[in-house]
This record gives structure tokens, C-alpha cells and sequence, in this order.
């Protein structure tokens, strides 16, 4: 079903009206109103009231924040003539209907340099006095300045997309303090799982091209390496390079220009022994892959301190497109696993992954390979409920029976979790002992009675050659664990009458 315009709706020529009587208000009203408007339709987030507010307020090029400038939300929501409203709860400020952003992006004429004044605004927060006053306190409070955050994260993403002569002098300015500004902590302790590596009371050794590099910001990165005096192989207070940020956030362009460079290292690895490409991969970023491939200096079976290789990462996160990318080039790292034993295959199982579970299978993988503690693919599929993963290993012959070292098998896993589905399509394989323990006596039944699973209890019982009074290694049998523990619909199903008595 197609969404309907603003048009279909017959609300095109309400919207117009609506912003004619904006603009006819005339001086500081006419301005808050088109500006609100500006933001919101081109916010790289949702803002609260309160952050938009201070971004109303300042003013570009001003090396201070004057508060008086600062418009109250009662005056926002009037200027703007019922076009927004607050969600009480998150005090987020919106537009009235998904048709009116629609409707405003429609109409390019209406903010024609949206992104580059956002950008500047940013910049023009970031490097006021009162902004790098914080910069150089040991412990920054940060209340007073709603409109930080925002600018700390987002600046970049504006400039990026229109990057007029000021906001670039507005850069370059921010980037004479960016080791020690507030900024840059804040844009650090956002990148997960960074973020208890950064002190706001450390340097961070980050550097202008650090900055370029992890926004994206193609033209400022080309003009610092051309002028040069920037180390390309630098390292922040994280251990990521420029050409690390880059990879990681995808920016193909910048990544071609810093691998321009005859001194760039693009194996150079960050503090978690990650090298670019490894970042690249596990983010799903395709065409910053190929480049990196296409060097004859990357290697592609490097690891991490983990022990993963960039087709382990993409295949754990599900990037089937990367994963195709790396296999041809040929077996490269397709059975090498990780430090707990980890093939790719594995690591796509677990997570569900059916398409790169699918191609990885067709390239050769070995269905059966387990980790260290002998859990196959079959097995932790089953044990986390991925049916599709379930069924396309089966149909490849994985084993439906092979224990791993506690003697746990995919049916008894998938029964202690309760995925009936898995359950169902287990128990249909023609060498699958459904009254088979584990290494503490403990079947399938009786895990399920353990943890309360009716539905997969009922499902062993139906199939009559399961022992509902079969002990474990402790004398515990299903019916005793399930009463013990309070599960009195699975104690019915074991044993009704008992329970009668």
C-alpha cells in the first residue's frame, strides 16, 4: 500500500496557508516559526523543546551565547501556528504529521541551505567562550548547555552533506582546541564500545583529521592532507587512525583519499586489535571493503584481539553482502575460527542469519565444525530459536543428535528455552533421542519441566518414548523438578493424578 502525500490528503493547500501566515508575522516571530520548521524537517534526531530553543539562539559567527536570545517553548509553539507540537513524555518537539515533512522536503525552495546553516549554528555553539571554557575544565558541568550534545554529534553529518566557506572556517577553528574540547569527548564516548575508554579530564590525541575523517567531511580531509603537517597514522586516546574512523563510518571517499598516501598504513590495527578493514566489515560497510581489498597490503585473514577475521565480523552481524564480497577472493578464513572456536558459520547461526548461513553453506563451510566446548551451528541455533537457521543446516546433513562437552544436544538446548518450533522440527529427525541427558542425567523433559516449558513438555510426552519418571544424576525426576520449582502445569501433564492426590 502506497503512503499518502499531504496532497492526497487534501492537506497541501492547509499547509500552505499555514506557513503564508508564519512568514506574514513578520520579524523574530516569521524567524522562529521558519527556522523551528528548518530544524525539525532536517534534524539528523528528533529534537527536545529545550534543545531547540538554545539552536534559535545563537548566533552564527558569535564568539558568545547570549540567554536572552533564547525563546521560550510557550513563544516556539506559538510562532509556529499549530505546525509542531511536544510530546509531553519525551518533551520532543514534532511536526504535526509525517505528511507535512513530506510536504516540506517536497519544497527544497524553503531551506535551500538548511544543512550548511545547521552546520554553522553547530560550529558557532561549539567554539563560543562559554563552550571551550568548558574544554579546559578538569570536571565540566555541563547543565546550562542542552544545545551540546546535539552539536557534539551532529555537526559533522551537516557539514557533510553542504559544507559552505564559514562552517569550514568554523572547523578549522574548533579544530585548533578539538585534543581538549568538550566536543570531542562527547562524539567519543558515543562510539560504542568506546565509551569507557574516554576521561574528560585526558587529552584525547585527537586531531583535525581524526574529525574530517569520522564525520565524512570529504573536502576538509582532501585540504589537510594536501597542506600536510597531519600524521596519517596518528592514534587517538582509543587507538583508531583516521583511515580507522573512516572505514568504520563508512565514508568511501575519504578512505580513497587517505589510502592515497604512500606513508598511510592500512592495516594498522586500533586498541582492539581491529584494522580497518575489520571495522569496515562488521558494519556492513560493502564498498569500503572493496577498496580495502582491492589493496595489495591488506590482508584479509587478519584478526582482532578476538581472534575474528573481517568475513567472522560480517557474518556475525549479518552482512551477507560483505560476507559475498570477501569469499571471492577465494577460502579465505571460511573454517578459520576464533579464540573460542568460532567458525563464521557458527557465529551466523547463533544470530540467526539465514541468507549468510545460506552462503556461507554453499561456499564450502562445514556444518558440523563445533567451538572449543563442542557446540556445532545446529546447536546454537536451536538453543536461541532461529527455526530457518534450524531447518537450512539440517537440510545440509548437520548432525540433529551431536552433544556438545556438558553432553547437551540441539533438542535438549532448544527444549531449556522453550522454542516449541524447534522443538517440533527436532524431534521429526529420524536419529533424534528424545529422552537423550546430558552429562548430569538431564533430558529434554526434564529441562523443560525445570524451567516451566509446557508446550515443549506436551511435546515430548506425545511422543510416547520419552520417561517422564527418569532421574538425573541427583535423583531429581521431572515431576519432582517441576513442582519443586512451581511449574503445577507441567506436574499435570507428568503425572495428573498424582497431583490430584
Amino acid at each position: 500500500m502506497l503512503k499518502e502525500t499531504a496532497d492526497d490528503l487534501g492537506l497541501g493547500n492547509a499547509y500552505g496557508a499555514a506557513l503564508g501566515r508564519i512568514k506574514g508575522q513578520g520579524g523574530e516571530k516569521a524567524r522562529i516559526g521558519m527556522a523551528a520548521l528548518m530544524w525539525i524537517s532536517h534534524s539528523e534526531r528528533p529534537l527536545k523543546a529545550v534543545e531547540l530553543c538554545h539552536a534559535l539562539a545563537v548566533e552564527i559567527g558569535s564568539p558568545n551565547l547570549n540567554s536572552d536570545n533564547v525563546p521560550s517553548i510557550g513563544t516556539l509553539l506559538t510562532c509556529c501556528e499549530g505546525l509542531v507540537f511536544m510530546e509531553n513524555e519525551a518533551s520532543t518537539i514534532r511536526l504535526i504529521h509525517f505528511t507535512l515533512q513530506e510536504y516540506l522536503r517536497a519544497r527544497p525552495e524553503l531551506f535551500v541551505t538548511a544543512h550548511s546553516i545547521m552546520a554553522e549554528t553547530c560550529l558557532s555553539y561549539l567554539t563560543s567562550q562559554q563552550i571551550e571554557a568548558l574544554s579546559t575544565s578538569s570536571s565540566p558541568h555541563l547543565q546550562g548547555t542542552p544545545f551540546l550534545e546535539y552539536c557534539s554529534l551532529y555537526w559533522g553529518a551537516h557539514a557533510r552533506r553542504d559544507l559552505s566557506d564559514n562552517a569550514k572556517l568554523l572547523a578549522l577553528k574548533l579544530f585548533d582546541n578539538c585534543d581538549n574540547h568538550i566536543s570531542t569527548k562527547i562524539l567519543l564516548k558515543a562510539q560504542k564500545p568506546l565509551s569507557r575508554a574516554v576521561a574528560f579530564n585526558k587529552p584525547c590525541l585527537f586531531s583535525s583529521l581524526h574529525f574530517a575523517s569520522i564525520f565524512g567531511i570529504v573536502e576538509i580531509v582532501a585540504s589537510l592532507v594536501r597542506v600536510g603537517g597531519c600524521d596519517i597514522n596518528q592514534e587517538d586516546c582509543v587507538g583508531n587512525t583516521p583511515l580507522t574512523w573512516a572505514a568504520s563510518n563508512g565514508h568511501e571517499r575519504v578512505v580513497k583519499i587517505l589510502l592515497g598516501w604512500c606513508d598511510v598504513n592500512p592495516d594498522k590495527p586500533d586498541c582492539n586489535g581491529q584494522i580497518p578493514l575489520i571495522c569496515a566489515a562488521q558494519n556492513g560497510h560493502e564498498g569500503v571493503v572493496k577498496i580495502l581489498l582491492e589493496q595489495g597490503d591488506v590482508s584479509p585473514i587478519g584478526t582482532n584481539m578476538y581472534g575474528r577475521t573481517a568475513l567472522c565480523c560480517a557474518a556475525r552481524n549479518g552482512h551477507e553482502g560483505v560476507v559475498k564480497i570477501i569469499l571471492e577472493l577465494g577460502d579465505v578464513g571460511l573454517s578459520k575460527p576464533d579464540m573460542c572456536g568460532r567458525t563464521p558459520l557458527l557465529c551466523a547461526a547463533q544470530k540467526g542469519h539465514e541468507a549468510v548461513v545460506q552462503t556461507l553453506l554453499w561456499c564450502g563451510a562445514n556444518p558440523d565444525k563445533p567451538d572449543m566446548c563442542g557446540r556445532t551451528p545446529l546447536l546454537c541455533a536451536a538453543e536461541n530459536g532461529h527455526e530457518g537457521v534450524v531447518k537450512i543446516l539440517l537440510e545440509r546433513n548437520a548432525s540433529p543428535s551431536k552433544p556438545d562437552m556438558c553432553g547437551e544436544t540441539p533438542l535438549l538446548c532448544s527444549a531449556r528455552s522453550g522454542y516449541e518450533e524447534v522443538v517440533k522440527i527436532l524431534l521429526r529427525q529420524q536419529d533424534v533421542d528424545p529422552d537423550k541427558p546430558d552429562k548430569k542425567g538431564r533430558t529434554p523433559l526434564h529441562w523443560a519441566a525445570l524451567k516451566g516449558r509446557e508446550g515443549v513438555a506436551e511435546l515430548l510426552l506425545e511422543r510416547g518414548d520419552v520417561d517422564p519418571d527418569k532421574p538425573d544424576d541427583y535423583g531429581q525426576t521431572p515431576y519432582r523438578s517441576a513442582t519443586r520449582h512451581g511449574h503445577m502445569g507441567v506436574a499435570a501433564l507428568l503425572h495428573p493424578r498424582r497431583l490430584r492426590e
